[in-house]
């Protein structure tokens, strides 16, 4: 910046001396014109006029007939191409071809390139793409492609031409034929690439220029140059070439192309190429053609360098006093670098014009970089302020802060607006959990442009969690909460017509300091979750939220969760999923507010996370190290919340537990068995022979009930009867001493055996005791049965 102002100053003072210094060079010109202009006129009209027109035809013919030999070759190149594409090698047997397994196919097929590179002098490469599962391309060696390079490949093979010319995506621009395969193909799948030798193009280029001197180029339809050979050492003789052949078009053919006073014989044609058509142009100096002019040509540069002695002598005071000035401006702009005016071929004023422009665009480049550091410092500022970082700071302080960062904060106040979607995963819209930050950036963009239009001064903020943020500083005591409400519906309204999804848009209460523009945010992100958690466009305005609003009766469902707790320990995955779904209406029919139901979410997830530790698995192992809260907090819909439930929570913790339940339950069935077997006598519980194998009450009943296919009490209900049936039948014993046998109470021990039997002990005993007289043999001897 210091460098361009200082030599825009200096030409402001040289800008008086503008009238002189063009007078003085139209003086030089004219002088030095004269004996120029003599000598030339009489040269054209005594010698050159007519020698030139017959030397003209003669290069025509020549040119002719070299383009007819390069358009040879190119025809031979396209035909041995679409020759190769229709050999059955490069047909559809290549598309399931594995190249890795099958290298000696992959080895044949690079023989096979390299055989048809050597088809003609003027191919350097032949490579093979194939645009497969894994791109692939074949030239000397076998290579996968990566996306980067696999664009331009894929690219000639959708402009829906079986062959067609390109030029490759190098600084060179080399030319190359590229051929689809299969031939004729509607779906090709891949590409045969033939590359052009560059240099050996050029030199079979330069036959069409006959002499040493002049240019020679081809363009394709749309005038783009595809390949040239430029002796003139002059970057815009080609450009200024073109354009006088397209203000021609007539006498494009043919015709005499004056370029900084040299004259130039131009001969173009055409090459019929597929599917387009190529023009070469050819340029030679007639300086060049008319060689045999050579003696009268240095009878000229003798006269002509006597006029320009003349000429200079004349000439040498006015340009003394121009160089003077000018010399010190270049000595100036180069700034203590080597070199002086017109060195490389360049004018002193063309040294000031390169100068100028590296200067500006250095300029505008650093303007460029500056600006969008300042942007980021500024966010960084804002988000460090949001957090509290500057807690420590002066209200002074921040002030100054702010203001050197391009904010006007004083006498100014401050506010904030909140904004999150929502809807985003319901059937009407078309987005998915990667598309949020995709979400976020273009509310933020609607936000930005709408913001423009409403408020003077504002910054729009993106959050982790994909919301967006506006602080908004305005004028204190200016009334803007009209604006804030308009610009809401504003933003709502665009969200809807381009996204499809549902905004909660939440407004600040007003602040006059900045130290209190962490709470402003805070306080808009705790409000936002008082939106009610039905799918629906809603306005939150903390300014109108009174206590009795923002404090409503919480209800909880307990008996649903002691439901849903049953279920997880039985693993009954078909009634947890519709319980779940339960219990989260509920908590929407009581206490619609987001921050309610997020709160009941949150103390079910608890109770299942203690359910899951008393089954022995630890969360941190089940759920690979998640932050499951945070998640859980995320879920801003009624309908997530179930399937985040049933899908990132039990499902897994069931698909644990299911795994080694099948031999653990075996194990502890037995264990238990056993033990019911020896101690059937005394007060057993399902507790005391769930501690004595290491598990919970509930992971032994439901084990007990697969194994053995009932439940622990009627186990050892059934096995006490037995043993009591036992004793009541082989024995004299008491019925008491029996009840206390088998571990009953005499009271408790006769309504169980009569629920269980259908009749009382004592009848029992009575009864057996009939059958076994009973069983005694008859008086004609045989055994008599009951």
């Amino acid at each position: 910046m210091k460098n361009i102002n200082a030599m825009w100053t200096m030409i402001n003072r040289r800008r008086g001396s503008g009238n002189f210094q063009r007078k003085s060079f139209i003086l030089i010109l004219l002088i030095a014109s004269v004996p120029g202009l003599i000598t030339g006129l009489s040269m054209y009209w005594f010698v050159i006029q007519n020698v030139e027109q017959e030397l003209q035809t003669l290069h025509e013919n020549q040119i002719d007939q070299r383009a007819k030999n390069m358009d040879e070759q190119f025809n031979y190149i396209e035909y041995s191409t679409s020759r190769w594409a229709f050999e059955p090698r490069f047909g559809e047997g290549l598309r399931d071809i594995d190249f890795v397994k099958e290298f000696e196919e992959t080895y044949d097929i690079t023989k096979t390139l390299l055989l048809l590179q050597s088809n003609h002098a003027l191919m350097k490469d032949v490579e093979l793409y194939l645009n497969v599962e894994k791109p692939i391309l074949f030239s000397s060696e076998y290579n996968v492609l990566n996306k980067e390079r696999n664009a331009f490949y894929e690219k000639n093979i959708g402009k829906g031409k079986s062959i067609q010319w390109t030029q490759l995506p190098d600084q060179n621009g080399t030319m190359a034929l590229v051929q689809n395969i299969p031939a004729a193909s509607s779906q090709p799948f891949g590409s045969i690439i033939v590359t052009l030798d560059r240099q050996k193009l050029i030199e079979l280029l330069k036959t069409l220029t006959p002499y040493d001197k002049g240019a020679t180029f081809i363009m394709n339809a749309d005038n783009e140059l595809l390949l040239q050979s430029n002796s003139t050492q002059n970057d815009g003789f080609v450009s200024a070439l073109k354009k006088e052949m397209n203000r021609n078009e007539e006498s494009r053919n043919a015709f005499l192309f004056d370029y900084e006073g040299q004259t130039y014989s131009v001969s173009s044609g055409a090459f019929s190429r597929i599917n387009e058509e190529w023009t070469y142009v050819s340029a030679a100096p007639m300086s060049s053609i008319t060689a045999p002019l050579l003696f009268v040509s240095r009878l000229i540069i003798v006269i002509s360098t006597g006029a320009l002695l003349l000429a200079w002598l004349l000439s040498w005071v006015a340009s003394k006093q121009i160089s003077s000035p000018v010399n010190r401006l270049i000595r100036n702009l180069l700034d203590g670098q080597d070199g002086k005016p017109g060195v490389a071929g360049n004018d002193a004023f063309s040294l000031i014009e390169q100068r100028w422009e590296a200067l500006s665009e250095q300029s505008t480049l650093l303007q460029s970089r500056l600006a969008e550091q300042v942007e980021d410092i500024k966010m960084s500022f804002l988000l460090q302020l949001m957090q509290g970082s500057f807690y420590h700071y002066s209200e002074h302080d921040l002030k100054k802060r702010m203001e050197g960062y391009g904010w006007n904060v004083e006498g100014k106040s401050f506010a904030a607006i909140d904004i999150r979607l929502t809807g985003i995963h319901d059937s009407a819209g078309h987005f998915s959990n990667k598309d949020e930050s995709l979400l976020a950036f273009m509310t933020a963009n609607i936000m930005e442009e709408t913001a423009d239009a409403v408020f003077d001064s504002h910054t729009v903020i993106r959050f982790s969690d994909f919301s967006a943020g506006m602080l908004i500083i305005y004028p204190a005591q200016a009334a803007i909460r009209k604006d804030m409400h308009r610009f809401s519906e504003e933003v709502t309204r665009a969200v809807n017509d381009i996204m499809n999804v549902q905004v909660t848009v939440t407004l600040s209460k007003p602040v006059d300091t900045i130290k209190q523009i962490p709470q402003l945010f805070e306080e808009t992100r705790i409000g936002s979750r008082l939106r009610n958690v039905d799918n629906r466009n809603q306005l939150i305005d903390l300014q109108l939220v009174t206590k009795e609003e923002s404090a409503k009766d919480v209800h909880y469902p307990f008996p649903l969760e002691k439901e849903i707790i049953q279920a997880v320990r039985m693993g009954e995955m078909d009634e947890i999923t519709p319980l779940i779904q339960r219990f989260l209406l509920e908590l929407q029919e009581k206490s619609n507010a987001e921050i309610y139901v997020q709160q009941g979410a949150i103390q079910l997830y608890s109770s299942i996370q203690h359910e899951i530790l008393y089954s022995g698995v630890h969360p941190h192992e089940l759920f690979h190290g998640k932050n499951m809260i945070e998640e859980l907090s995320q879920q801003r819909e009624v309908h997530r919340m179930a399937v985040w439930f049933t899908t990132e929570v039990i499902a897994p913790y069931l698909d644990k537990i299911k795994g080694r339940m099948n031999v653990e339950a075996k194990r502890m069935v037995e264990a238990v068995m056993m033990k019911i077997g020896q101690e059937y006598m005394t007060d057993l519980s399902l507790e005391s022979c769930a501690d004595e194998v290491g598990t919970n009450p509930y992971s032994l009943s439901k084990a007990f009930k697969q194994v053995v296919g009932i439940n622990f009490i009627d186990y050892v209900t059934s096995l006490r009867m037995e043993k009591a049936k036992e004793l009541l039948t082989s024995t004299d014993m008491k019925i008491n001493d029996i009840a206390e046998r088998v571990g009953y109470r005499h009271s408790y021990f006769n309504r169980i055996f009569k629920k269980q039997m259908g009749i009382p002990p004592s009848q029992f005993r009575k009864q057996r005791e009939s059958i076994s007289k009973g069983g005694d043999q008859d008086e004609s001897g045989h055994e008599r049965h009951v």
